[in-house]
């Protein structure tokens, strides 16, 4: 069975998910990080992607960003494969792949979806038990999004700044946002969304974008179509 192709749109908030192979390391280390990080800010700018969180774990990347293109996000991870890829191979001494195939995306409807987006991504080391509750991801956007460094790849999203008039008001609603953190059903509606490639949002927001693309924005009803009268 072909699979199905991925839901590639212009100007809409999309998370993102790419995984390394099974039992490989994706990372070992902040040497590492750094480099992917690199990477993927030049394969976005390239791309013409705008990145407005991302988290890098042991063994996968989670990103939200706007594409310009309906293939900017495809360009922007053949980029940061091309790149990221090579210099991790050269620095470990391997040859070969380091993606579990290709990466997974839902587009999301920003008014309802985007700011738990951006906690799922830079909570999950709290969530995976690699850092306490309370500390802040030191391979995530965290640190830019709480003021505590310039992070050059992130380009904050309107609802973003929408959180406050000045960057300290921002900066404690965001604090207590990561620290309320999101419900086991919201990570598991995040989680499945960009896994299975359907988009989320309101009706509205999936009429809208369905008449932009003929691939399906969700899945078929189950069971039988009902019969008209």
């Amino acid at each position: 069975m072909a699979r199905m192709p991925r839901l590639g749109v212009a100007n809409w908030p999309q998370l993102l998910v790419q995984k390394a192979l099974p039992g490989q390391s994706l990372v070992t280390g902040d040497a590492d990080v750094s480099l992917l990080v690199d990477c993927l800010g030049q394969a976005a700018r390239e791309a013409k992607v705008i990145i407005h969180a991302y988290v890098v774990t042991p063994d996968h990347l989670h990103v939200l960003a706007t594409p310009s293109t309906a293939e900017g996000l495809s360009l922007m991870m053949q980029g940061l494969g091309r790149r990221y890829v090579a210099g991790f191979n050269r620095r470990h001494g391997r040859r070969g792949g380091l993606w579990a195939g290709r990466y997974r995306s839902t587009v999301i409807e920003p008014a309802r979806y985007l700011l738990d987006c951006m906690v799922f991504i830079e909570q999950h080391a709290v969530r995976a038990g690699r850092i306490e509750p309370g500390r802040v991801d030191p391979w995530s956007s965290a640190g830019h999004h709480l003021g505590l460094r310039t992070d050059p790849l992130i380009q904050d999203h309107p609802l973003f700044w929408a959180l406050g008039n000045t960057p300290f008001e921002r900066e404690a609603v965001w604090r207590q946002r990561l620290d309320e953190g999101l419900s086991a059903e919201q990570i598991q509606l995040l989680a499945q969304a960009s896994h299975k490639g359907w988009a989320l949002g309101a009706s509205a927001f999936l009429d809208a974008l369905q008449s932009t693309t003929d691939r399906r924005v969700q899945p078929r009803p189950r069971g039988r179509p009902r019969k008209s009268d």
